[in-house]
């Protein structure tokens, strides 16, 4: 009898969690074991260091070309979806090797063959995990909100500053703010246009700054001691050099430079579609002040697609949304799983809890004992004000972390997926009781975009619509015995393959 082969892959997020043991060990055994009681001879294990949301992990990529090459091996074995990838282009990756994978901790096979309510699952368990690894991102955005608030810009110096590495702060550049000032001083005299402007600049001082620059440069608030951080103004504590009379001056000047712009009609389905034979954009236009009608820009040419009324345009556009709809006892069985990953979402992060709060005891030792050695004359105080830096950086990331785990994330993502379901499953009849602007705003819920010819659409759907949409299309509601689902009949004027 041949036995069956399969690759090992286990993962951790950070050289941190490495060093400290978190995981990888337990991984491994776990999944030994699993490949031990169902008969599995492991071929090769691959071990991953890295963020799972960076591209060109090294351990995965050589798992891939292993996968790829040995034909005889097609099964991997991995702790649960977020060890194995947080970004659906790995995904992809996986799903076209043809391979069977056993997530043991969630106690799921997924291949080719597996049942569609199990392959939604998945994805669901996907997007969920994806979703989880933007959410830490988001915060420790919120430790550098923090920095933002206390007045220091979290980010790199505009042009005439720098960053002090060891002081985390930003101060004035003694040549290159000589420069800036000329700048604004140059251009507040009215007497340059940018693009003069950034030849005198060359001329003069040898330096290139491109017009795009210098008109961000002279709208910068940051030089007269305020910055914009992610949407918001904040009063911020560096130097000045610029005075602030010339920098209204400028200001004016700007205004006087800028051409007024106009507004136009507003159209409803604007934005969202090109010619599907050439890949303008479709425009619109008002005739007689009443009908609006779409239309190729046809800027490549003369183009053969014809013009259409906003009624006939929003009719097309309404089959798009029931390509997506949900069977309802399907959305009542995902609903049930779903109930499930919430808590084992809600066990994982009182593991990650946990270890942040370990993370952060063990950085505190040694903050406390880098102190105990200044006093002591075993360090400089240039080494301990550096490294006292970097760690007061480092606590102020771990604390947003764990306050981020304080909020009941899980319960709030379980309810994204409800919402998602639910618009899936309803979208279609919401948007024949809607008027086109309120459509147009539905549709882009579920739509990137849009092609059109004179007979078909070609939508590409946001995510996760683009896999319902997959499972739809393939009519995997149905054949599913224990769900009872019937096979959809055909619908005119369904989107074409």
């Amino acid at each position: 009898m041949t036995t069956r082969t399969a690759v090992l892959y286990a993962r951790v997020s950070s050289r941190e969690q490495r060093e400290e043991g978190f995981s990888i060990e337990a991984q491994v055994k776990l999944l030994r074991a699993a490949a031990s009681k169902d008969g599995l001879e492991i071929a090769r294990e691959f071990i991953e260091v890295e963020s799972a949301k960076a591209a060109g992990r090294k351990e995965f990529t050589e798992m891939v070309n292993y996968l790829k090459r040995n034909r005889t091996c097609r099964i991997l074995l991995v702790e649960k979806t977020d060890r194995l990838y947080r970004n659906f282009q790995d995904a992809v990756i996986l799903e076209d090797l043809d391979i069977s994978i056993n997530f043991v901790k969630e106690n799921e096979w997924i291949s080719k063959d597996s049942k569609s309510q199990t392959k939604l699952m998945h994805d669901i368990r996907l997007a969920i995990a994806r979703n989880y690894s933007e959410n830490l991102r988001e915060e420790v955005k919120k430790g550098m909100s923090e920095k933002a608030s206390q007045g220091t810009y979290p980010g790199r110096a505009p042009f005439g500053y720098r960053n002090n590495v060891a002081t985390r702060a930003i101060e004035i550049h003694p040549e290159k703010s000589v420069i800036a000032q000329h700048v604004f001083e140059l251009f507040a005299s009215g007497k340059y246009s940018l693009l003069s402007l950034s030849k005198e600049l060359r001329h003069v001082t040898g330096t290139y700054i491109s017009k795009t620059n210098l008109h961000k440069m002279l709208l910068n608030p940051f030089y007269i001691g305020y910055f914009n951080f992610r949407g918001q103004t904040y009063k911020g504590i560096q130097p000045l050099f610029i005075n602030s009379g010339v920098y209204a001056q400028a200001q004016s000047v700007l205004r006087g430079h800028n051409k007024p712009k106009y507004g136009k009609h507003d159209i409803a389905f604007k934005g969202m579609l090109t010619c599907a034979h050439d890949n303008c954009t479709v425009t619109a236009e008002l005739k007689k002040n009443k009908y609006v009608y779409y239309r190729c820009t046809g800027y490549r040419g003369k183009c053969a697609l014809p013009r259409f009324r906003e009624a006939e345009i929003a009719e097309r556009l309404g089959h798009v949304l029931q390509d997506v709809r949900i069977p309802e006892d399907v959305v009542h069985a995902i609903d049930s799983s779903l109930q499930k990953v919430h808590l084992q979402m809600q066990t994982q992060a009182s593991q990650e809890r946990a270890r942040l709060e370990n993370e952060l005891a063990a950085l505190h030792r040694r903050m406390h004992s880098a102190y105990a050695d200044k006093l002591d004359g075993k360090i400089p105080e240039s080494f301990w004000q550096r490294t006292h830096a970097d760690w007061q950086a480092e606590e102020i990331r771990i604390k947003s972390l764990i306050a981020g785990l304080e909020e009941d994330k899980s319960r709030e993502q379980l309810l994204n997926v409800q919402r998602i379901l639910e618009l899936a499953q309803h979208a279609h009849s919401l948007y024949l009781t809607r008027k086109p602007a309120e459509q147009a705003e539905l549709l882009g819920k579920v739509l990137l975009n849009c092609s059109i010819d004179a007979v078909s659409l070609y939508p590409t759907y946001r995510k996760p619509f683009d896999m319902i949409y997959r499972r739809a299309k393939n009519h995997e509601w149905s054949g599913r015995e224990d769900l009872n689902l019937r096979p959809p009949g055909p619908e005119p004027g369904a989107l074409p393959g």
